[in-house]
């Protein structure tokens, strides 16, 4: 199946039309397979690009930290999927799980997908009832992701935590150690196994529950 482009008929999720999505796994070295799933709309133009594990949820989340030092770290593969966060802590930046869903690109590119995901849907951020207090801590913010993003803005961190254990951030000296980045595997805790829907799927005692006939 790998390299090869499945496509299949699907209705458009702005506008309900039908559409074709094109379906593709792809293995990322030194990582695992992975979904790819594009959906372009013909009636109103709208795109969708999904990303999702190929082979579900690991046994551990998984914590990975990078500094950036250099421009052409930007330039690093990088998979958020749907049940990471993403977060600059030097911005004091946190994107939330859910956030932009599930997205395989470099770097560059996903800090890019959320500068304009923040400034083309922030309602604080247009109009003329705009809190000018907010806009200009806003723009503020905008500026220093951007300087991130173009590589004028180094020595910061970025951080993929996901609960699920199905984020990567490519190693530029693979196979050997990172010396700027760490991956930390954890045990998820009772919250986290709960928001993955994995406390209901418990089997340990599933045969002595079942009644015997």
């Amino acid at each position: 199946m790998e390299d090869e482009v499945m496509n299949f008929n699907t209705n458009c999720s702005n506008c309900n039309a039908p559409a074709e999505t094109h379906m593709k796994v792809l293995n990322i070295p030194h990582f695992k397979d992975i979904i790819v799933m594009a959906t372009n709309c013909d009636v109103c133009s709208h795109r969708t690009n999904e990303v999702k594990s190929g082979s579900g949820i690991s046994d551990k989340g998984c914590r990975i930290t990078l500094r950036l030092t250099d421009p052409s770290d930007l330039s690093r593969d990088i998979l958020k999927s749907e049940t990471c966060t993403f977060s600059i802590p030097e911005l004091h930046f946190d994107l939330q799980t859910g956030t932009l869903g599930g997205r395989f690109t470099t770097l560059e590119g996903l800090l890019t997908n959320i500068r304009e995901q923040l400034q083309g849907t922030n309602p604080f951020m247009s109009g003329d009832g705009s809190d000018a207090e907010y806009k200009s801590r806003m723009g503020q913010f905008l500026k220093e992701l951007e300087a991130v993003s173009n590589g004028e803005k180094l020595n910061v961190h970025v951080i993929l935590d996901d609960p699920a254990g199905n984020s990567y951030l490519q190693n530029a000296y693979a196979p050997d150690a990172d010396p700027e980045m760490t991956i930390v595997d954890y045990s998820r805790n009772f919250e986290q196994n709960e928001e993955l829907g994995l406390n209901d799927m418990k089997t340990e005692d599933y045969e002595t529950a079942i009644p015997k006939s």
